[in-house]
């Protein structure tokens, strides 16, 4: 009887949060207002001014230094390093130069990358408020961005605004948290060493139809391809109705070596918004937390399989976790 309503629920749930109806459009960088999917109408807004920066690409002669951790990822070995002074910086920042260094800045306003080989080092990213649908950083039009010991936490949480949204773009020892998603993760992502938690959970949101939010600790699309995440806690198990600590669509997907719960499933692989089945899994050596709600480590829809699933176990138990469920 149990198993039977276990089942009948998780069917519910996956019809909600399993498939993604399309990406969340994007609202640009100095406009408080975004375009919707339920209205025709555009509203103008006096929006703040966008700086386009070229800071000094010079590092300092001296930066605290910080290895990765020899344990799994927390808040003490994650984001900015203790000692460093920040600058604080107003406004949205658009970064367009290629090579630049940024470092030690405190950001209150949204930032673009749309350079290549951009660095940010012991940053923290905290937006503004926005109306429309906004992450705290967005690289999807820059290249080989990479970001390390960082913060991304909004100072004024709303259900449209996330941690990132990136593309080709490596993420090392990031704090991310108070976001609805902690990445929106696009091609050529790396995330590693990383600690993603705690996410803002709000009872309507413009995404999902105003029905509840659906957070994810990390989240790709159909069409991607190439995501690694790599030694990171990705922990869920905090944040109200949480989907999943990896919802995915895209193919050539690592998972390699994490420390991951909460969720309905807690990691959740969809192929139903492809022309087509969801290949190149690879789930290796990851420890699962007890906190999914339907004892349900890994889902896969029925045209997504996995090519490689060793070595992953219970984290207080070291026990072998079970098949992944497997249902549409």
């Amino acid at each position: 009887m149990r198993l039977s309503v276990l089942l009948l629920l998780l069917g519910l749930v996956l019809s909600g949060c399993g498939a993604v109806a399309g990406r969340p459009v994007a609202m640009p960088i100095g406009s408080t207002t975004a375009p919707t999917t339920t209205s025709t109408t555009t509203t103008t807004t006096t929006t703040p001014p966008v700086t386009t920066t070229t800071p000094t690409t010079k590092p300092p002669a001296t930066r605290p230094a910080r290895t990765s951790p020899t344990g799994f990822p927390t808040a003490a070995t994650t984001g900015v390093i203790p000692g460093t002074k920040l600058t604080v910086v107003t406004g949205d920042q658009t970064f367009a130069t290629d090579g630049q260094v940024i470092e030690g800045k405190d950001f209150r306003g949204f930032v673009r990358v749309t350079a290549r080989n951009v660095t940010f080092r012991n940053c923290v990213f905290r937006g503004r408020v926005a109306s429309g649908n906004a992450p705290l950083l967005d690289t999807e039009r820059g290249t080989k961005t990479v970001v390390e010991d960082s913060e991304f936490v909004p100072s004024h949480p709303a259900a449209t605004i996330d941690g990132l949204t990136t593309r080709s773009t490596t993420i090392l020892r990031a704090n991310i948290h108070g976001s609805v998603d902690g990445v929106k993760a696009n091609s050529g992502t790396l995330i590693q060493d990383s600690y993603i938690h705690d996410m803002a959970w709000f009872a309507s949101d413009p995404n999902q139809g105003g029905g509840p939010t659906h957070n994810d600790g990390v989240q790709s699309f159909a069409g991607e391809s190439g995501i690694t995440l790599r030694h990171n806690t990705i922990d869920l198990s905090g944040t109200k109705d949480a989907n999943a600590a990896l919802q995915s669509s895209a193919r050539d997907t690592i998972v390699d070596n994490n420390l991951l719960d909460g969720g309905g499933c807690i990691l959740n692989f969809d192929h139903k918004s492809l022309n087509g089945p969801l290949t190149g899994l690879q789930i290796v050596n990851n420890r699962f937390g007890p906190h999914s709600a339907f004892e349900c480590p890994i889902l896969l829809s029925t045209q997504s399989t996995i090519s490689r699933n060793v070595g992953n176990v219970w984290a207080d138990t070291g026990q072998p976790i079970p098949p992944p469920q497997v249902h549409d």
